[in-house]
Order: C-alpha cells, then sequence, then structure tokens
C-alpha cells in the first residue's frame, strides 16, 4: 500500500518516493498528460527539472494498432524512466492489442485514459464518455490488465456530471480489476475545466482504494500540494495546465528550488529549438506557437502586443528565437530594476 489512510501517521512530502507495482517513482508530483502539449520536448524538460512521472500524450488504441505515423511519434519515451504510456480507446481488443504494442516498445506502465473531456474523444464514446459506461470501462481495464506484464493504471473524472458522480464506485471495480494505481481529475466531464476542481470529492474516492491513489486538478502552489498530501488516502498529486510555459514547474512542486530567471529564459529558447528538431521546420513553428504564448505570459507578462504577434506569427526559426531571447531578456532586465 502506498499511502496509509491512518490519519495518526504521517503525511508523505511531496520528495517522497512510492512504488506503482513493481515500478518506483522518484516523488510524489507527476506531470499530467496533456494532448498537444506533454510531447517528448516538454517531458524530457520537466523530467530534467525534477518531475517525479511523466506520461505521453494520450494515444488512440485504434491507431497505434494500425501503425499511424502519429500514435507511433507519441509512443516515443527517448530513454525517460519509467516510461509511463498513456492509452485511449472503447473497444477492449484494440485496446490490449496496443497495450502489447506498447510494452514491446518500452513501457514500463500503462496509462488507461477514462477522463479526457473533449469533444472529438467524447464523441468517438472514449475518455471522459466510459464514466458513463462503467460495465465497458470495466471491459477495458480487464483486458489491459490481461495483456501486459507491467502495472496497469486509470485517470478518470469524478463522474459524467454532478447528478453522476461515480467515480467511488468505478474506481474500487478497477482496483478489483487489477489496476495499480488511479488518478482523479476533480471535476465533472461536463465541467471541462470551468469552476474549482472538487478536492473533497477526490479524498472521498481516495477513500475507498488501497492502491496509490494520486489527486488533479488545480494543482498550482507548494500550498496546493502540501493540502493534498495531507489528506486521507492521497499518495501522490498530478500537475498538468500550471506548467504550460514553466516545464520545471513540476518539480519545484516536488521541492527543486526554483529556477533563476536566466535559466528559465534558456529552457524556453531549448525547448522551441528540440520542438524544431523533433518535428521539422514547418510542423515544429506551428506546434511552438502555444508553448512560446505561455513562455511569454509567465516570463514576460507585460510584452508589447505587436512584439508578441510578431513572435506568434514569425515563421523564420532564427528571427524567433533572437525575438523570443530579447522581451524574455528585456522582461528580466525591467524586473530586476524594478
Amino acid at each position: 500500500m502506498c499511502c496509509m489512510k491512518d490519519s495518526h501517521l504521517p503525511h508523505p512530502n511531496p520528495s517522497d518516493s512510492f512504488a506503482i507495482g513493481n515500478i518506483r517513482i522518484r516523488n510524489r508530483v507527476i506531470l499530467a498528460p496533456m494532448s498537444g502539449v506533454t510531447d517528448l520536448p516538454f517531458r524530457k524538460l520537466a523530467f530534467r527539472f525534477g518531475a517525479g512521472l511523466v506520461v505521453t500524450e494520450m494515444i488512440a488504441s485504434r491507431e497505434l494498432t494500425f501503425n499511424t505515423a502519429e500514435s507511433w511519434a507519441r509512443l516515443k519515451g527517448a530513454g525517460l524512466t519509467p516510461h509511463v504510456v498513456q492509452l485511449a480507446g472503447r473497444d477492449p481488443a484494440f485496446m490490449a492489442e496496443a497495450a502489447r504494442i506498447a510494452e514491446a516498445n518500452g513501457a514500463d506502465i500503462i496509462d488507461i485514459n477514462m477522463g479526457c473531456p473533449a469533444k472529438k474523444v467524447v464523441g468517438g464514446y472514449t475518455g471522459s464518455a466510459l464514466m458513463r459506461e462503467p460495465e465497458r470501462a470495466l471491459e477495458i481495464i480487464e483486458a489491459t490488465v490481461k495483456a501486459v506484464g507491467v502495472p496497469v493504471t486509470v485517470k478518470m473524472r469524478l463522474g459524467w456530471d454532478r447528478e453522476s458522480m461515480n467515480a467511488r464506485h468505478l474506481a474500487a471495480r478497477a482496483e478489483e480489476a487489477g489496476v495499480q494505481a488511479i488518478t482523479v481529475h476533480g471535476r465533472t466531464r461536463m465541467q471541462f475545466y470551468k469552476g474549482s476542481a472538487d478536492w473533497d470529492a477526490i479524498e472521498a474516492v481516495a477513500e475507498v482504494v488501497s492502491v496509490p491513489f494520486i489527486a488533479n486538478g488545480d494543482i498550482e502552489s507548494l500550498s496546493d500540494v502540501e493540502n493534498l498530501l495531507g489528506r486521507s488516502g492521497i499518495c501522490a498529486v498530478m500537475t498538468g495546465r500550471a506548467c504550460q510555459g514553466r516545464p520545471w514547474h513540476a518539480g519545484f512542486l516536488a521541492g527543486a528550488a526554483d529556477l533563476p530567471q536566466d535559466i528559465k529564459i534558456e529552457t524556453a529558447l531549448e525547448h522551441y529549438q528540440d520542438m524544431l528538431s523533433f518535428y521539422g521546420k514547418d510542423v515544429g513553428v506551428r506546434h511552438a506557437r502555444k508553448h512560446l504564448g505561455w513562455y511569454l505570459e509567465r516570463l514576460a507578462p507585460n510584452i508589447d502586443g505587436a512584439e508578441r504577434a510578431h513572435i506568434m506569427t514569425e515563421t523564420n526559426p532564427d528571427r524567433v528565437i533572437a525575438r523570443l531571447d530579447a522581451a524574455l531578456s528585456r522582461a528580466d532586465g525591467e524586473r530586476k530594476a524594478a
């Protein structure tokens, strides 16, 4: 058991290690999988700066079994260990086969996505749509667990809507079916990312399982981590949107020292260049734009609108790097002078 539910025992520190099955996780702050965000360039940075665990972008099980280029790009681990691969789908046979492919290609842990609220995912009756079909969800879990020898985990939401919050029931049955860790995002599917995550409801789910339980939703600060790890049964936390524009943030929440501003600027520039190498120039320039926007929001919030537009729309990588470096360095200088 990862986290004791005896209130008299000391609560875990974020820097403490824990285990998912036979896999040791180096600390208790995990980077959430985010489609279009946590690609390999981003995960490499987050892991380098101290995230306890990083997870691939969601991979459609059917596409992986059909050998699509995008699914294989998402599957890459580049030596990051443990290598966690998140799969999505509603067909138990495809999920089982995709899990076998992932395991054969280095996956140390398979995570099942039952939490994505995106319309195109839910429209295919997968992701958080499975919260409406607990029996189908359990068929998928059972098939995946039987297909591989590595630990299988599941990430879910509290339910489809406030009238059908069935995460306690599904989490308990998922544990019976053999999953070795459970993550719950503290919103329903119908909330998307609106309102606030319900940490009390997350804790109520944690109380019905004994496998490692991971809390997700609105975890941004050191006090947020301390709050959740102080609750009954919560073993670790998963942070997502708070890391956009700061891939070092999960490591900071786990106890690493905050980075000096010049290292943050160097990281932004390195990230941009790595995306160009990973995707190729034309695709990389487009993929990187949202990350550039987040870096500017985090590190140069007062940037002139016209300059921001130049950086975001420029197609020449050398000019992007020059403008981004100048904008971030200028903002750092203004911050120091204030």
